[in-house]
Formats: C-alpha cells, structure tokens, sequence
C-alpha cells in the first residue's frame, strides 16, 4: 500500500508478488571491461518475459547505471517480468573511461551493450540460477528514459544518416521523454552538441509506445514538450502516446524517488506512468490482451487528471474512416 496514491487506483494493475534480484551480473565484451547488469524476476512462474530497461545520462552520480530506475523496474518484475538494466558506457560511475572514444555519451556503444545483453542471454540465466531457464527469448521488449529513449528508438528502427541499429529479437519499445527531432528542431548550440539526436522515425517500425510530459521543459529545443512527441508522429510503430499530465522530464519521479532528476514528485502521475507503461506491456507482449485497453478506459473516468492517450489508427480504421468520406 501506498497512502501517497489517490487517482491512480483506479487504473488497474496486478497485485505485486515476490521477487529475486541478481547484481551484478557482468557480461564480457571485446576490447573493453566487462559490461555489468542488474536482473530482477518474478520469484516463481515461467516463460518470464524480457524488458531491457535503459537509463538516462541525468545529472546523478548513481541514477545513471545498473542501480537507478529501481522502483520502475521493480514494479514491472513484481507483476510478471524479467528487467534487465544495464549500466551503459556513459555511467559516471561504472561506465568507460572519459577518454575512450565516444566519450562523454558513447551513443553508439550503447546500442551495442543492448545488443551484447541478448547475445549472452544463456550466460545471464546461467549466472542468475533463481531464473534460469525461465526467461522467454521470444517475448522482448525495451525501454528507455531520456537518452536511454535515443537508445531504444534507435533499436526499434530509427536510423541516423541512414544507419540501420534495429534489433529484430526486440519486438516492443517504450520511449519515455526520448528526444525529438534533431537538426533544425534544435537550438543551434545543441544541434552542434548533439548531431546524433538527428534521428529519422520514419523507420521506427516496432510497435511502441511514447510516453511524455505536459510540463517537460526540453533546453535542447524552443518548441516545448511536445518534441518528446516526435517518434510518435513519425514513427509508423508508435501506436500511442501517453501524456502525463503536471510533471516534467522526470515523469513524476520515473528515475528514482527523491533523485536530481526528478525535478517534480507526483506520486499519482508517477504510479499511473508505472501502470499505464505495464499495461502496455502485458498487451503488447501477449501476457494480458485487455491489459492496455482496460487501463486506458480509466483515465476516461475518475483518474483523467492524470493522463491522456492518443492513439494511431490501425489500417482497418484508416480504410473505414476514407471509405466513409469518399
């Protein structure tokens, strides 16, 4: 229970069962220090589906890493999945050197790391014996924070000066506050800064879900919060965009509660963000099909407040709806 929770009961959830967590679970890499990760399961059940969760580069010392978003990732492990957080090259605290190539962001070396995760899955169960053998390689998703959104969109099909990164073993991605368009869509100083956030969505063909913030103040751009929406107008496989409502970038507190980054603290939103993303989840990875619909069904009701769905329509309700006007 949670007495700071008022609204965000009425959307519906499961109720949290026990878990194991393993950290850290290092995973080799070639021509560099290993690759660390925490993992946190279900205690018991099988055929565990996989999120790999992908943090930020905020201004934390810890948050950036293996150890942060951990009540995030413990909410999803509670009701039924397998999250798996790397701590990425551009971790402060355990990430590469800052005088390695790529430095300070290491973008690409990023990228690399999810892939390198489910290159080494068996190692990871052999590693984690509580939840060996019961991971399902079949049913992936991955999400991402802030940078950790650059990260996943690349993954679930942007491309950057025509570079494919996709992963086709990652069939559903949640982009929380990810960046938006780069190049013109950005103030000169970070359009120089940052040219590797000039993604193409075009090509973002996974079926997604972008999350933002009514009150997220993007310094990287002058067109506001909805920049954060750009994968969901671009993206053929965003299939809805989840806007909270009265926070900023950090969602309510998605990061870590009482963390630099969580520049708002606003339990309900940040428990309906939790419940809304693992809704989405349960559907999109086949574990509940109601799941998503029953819970955008509450905001229609008593915990509208919180948040508001926009959905793509589906080629059957494109066809229907050009049928009708002609």
């Amino acid at each position: 229970m949670n007495n700071l929770i008022d609204l965000a009961r009425h959307i519906p959830t499961p109720d949290a069962t026990l878990t194991v967590a393993y950290s850290p679970i290092r995973l080799p890499m070639v021509g560099r220090r290993p690759l660390e990760l925490r993992l946190t399961a279900p205690a018991n059940g099988s055929s565990l589906p996989i999120v790999l969760l992908s943090h930020g580069f905020g201004p934390s010392n810890y948050i950036p890493s293996k150890d942060g978003y951990a009540h995030l990732a413990q909410f999803w492990a509670e009701r039924g999945f397998a999250v798996i957080q790397p701590t990425h090259a551009s971790s402060r605290v355990g990430g590469l050197p800052s005088d390695a190539p790529g430095a300070p962001f290491f973008w690409r070396e990023r990228v690399e790391e999810m892939k390198a995760i489910l290159d080494h899955l068996p190692e990871v169960e052999r590693r984690a014996p509580a939840v060996s053998g019961r991971l399902d390689d079949l049913r992936i998703a991955a999400a991402g924070h802030s940078f950790g959104g650059h990260t996943v969109g690349l993954l679930l099909g942007a491309r950057l000066d025509g570079e494919d990164f996709s992963d086709p073993r990652i069939s559903a991605g949640i982009l929380l506050a990810a960046p938006g368009r780069g190049g013109q869509d950005m103030t000169e100083e970070y359009a120089a800064r940052f040219p590797f956030f000039d993604l193409d969505f075009s090509s973002l063909t996974t079926r997604s879900l972008v999350v933002c913030a009514d009150a997220d103040d993007p310094h990287f751009t002058t067109r506001g919060p909805e920049w954060h929406a750009d994968a969901y107008y671009d993206g053929p496989g965003a299939e809805a965009l989840l806007m909270m409502h009265g926070v900023g970038h950090g969602l309510g507190g998605i990061a870590g509660l009482d963390a630099k980054e969580t520049e708002t603290e606003a339990p309900d939103v940040l428990e309906a963000t939790k419940r809304l993303t693992l809704a989405w989840l349960q559907t999109a990875l086949a574990v509940d099909e109601p799941a998503w619909a029953q819970a955008c069904r509450a905001l229609e009701g008593l915990a509208t407040s919180l948040a508001q769905v926009s959905r793509r329509a589906t080629p059957d309700q494109a066809r229907s709806a050009n049928n009708e006007s002609a």
